[in-house]
C-alpha cells in the first residue's frame, strides 16, 4: 500500500468561483462538473479500459483540512481510502476520501475495493453535495502531479465523506487538455 508523500505539502483549497478566472474553459468543464466523475471519465475514455486501483485504505486521522471540512474536531479517526483511476494502462487521476467513523452507520466503504465511491454514491436517491474547492497544488498522497485537485463533502442520510480528486498530467496528455 502507497504511504504520504512526505516531500509535499497538504493542499490549500479555496471556492470554486475564485478559482475561475485562472481555470481554463476545458479544465473548467472537468474541474465544475457536479456529477459522477467515474461516468465521465469513462464517457472521456473512449472505450479503453476503466479500473480504480486501491493504493491505501485504513483508519486514521484526517488532517487538520480535511477535519474542518467535515466539521469533525481535530484528532479523531476516520476511514481513509485512496486510490487512482486508470483508463487504459494510466492513472487519469487519484482520489483521497474521509469519512468520519462517527458517521459511517453501518456503511460498508472497507468492501469497496477497486469498485469506484463514486459509482455507489451517485445511486443514493437522497445524496448532496457540498460547494467544491479546488488547488492547484499536487496530491500529498501520490508522487504524479497535475493541474488541479478538487474536493466536496458528500452527504447522505447521516453518512458523510469528504472527496478530494486530483486530476494528473496523464490525463491532460491523453485528452489533449491545457497545462491549466
Amino acid at each position: 500500500m502507497a504511504r504520504h508523500v512526505p516531500h509535499v505539502l497538504a493542499p490549500t483549497w479555496r471556492p470554486l468561483a475564485a478559482a475561475r478566472p485562472v481555470i481554463s474553459p476545458a479544465w473548467w468543464d472537468w474541474v465544475a462538473s457536479r456529477d459522477s466523475l467515474t461516468a465521465r471519465l469513462i464517457e472521456a475514455g473512449a472505450g479503453r479500459a476503466f479500473r480504480v486501483h486501491l493504493l491505501d485504505q485504513r483508519l486514521g486521522r484526517p488532517r487538520p483540512d480535511e477535519a474542518r471540512a467535515l466539521g469533525q474536531p481535530l484528532g479523531r479517526f476516520a476511514w481513509l481510502r485512496e486510490v487512482a483511476l486508470y483508463l487504459g494502462e494510466r492513472p487519469w487521476v487519484v482520489a483521497r476520501s474521509v469519512a468520519p467513523l462517527t458517521q459511517l452507520r453501518g456503511q460498508r466503504l472497507e468492501r469497496l475495493g477497486e469498485r469506484s465511491l463514486g459509482s455507489w454514491l451517485f445511486r443514493q436517491p437522497d445524496l448532496q453535495r457540498s460547494a467544491i474547492e479546488v488547488t492547484p497544488t499536487p496530491p500529498s498522497f501520490h508522487p504524479q502531479r497535475g493541474p488541479w485537485g478538487r474536493r466536496s463533502v458528500f452527504r447522505h442520510a447521516r453518512f458523510a465523506v469528504l472527496v478530494q480528486e486530483f486530476f494528473l498530467d496523464g490525463m491532460a496528455d491523453e485528452l489533449g487538455l491545457p497545462a491549466r
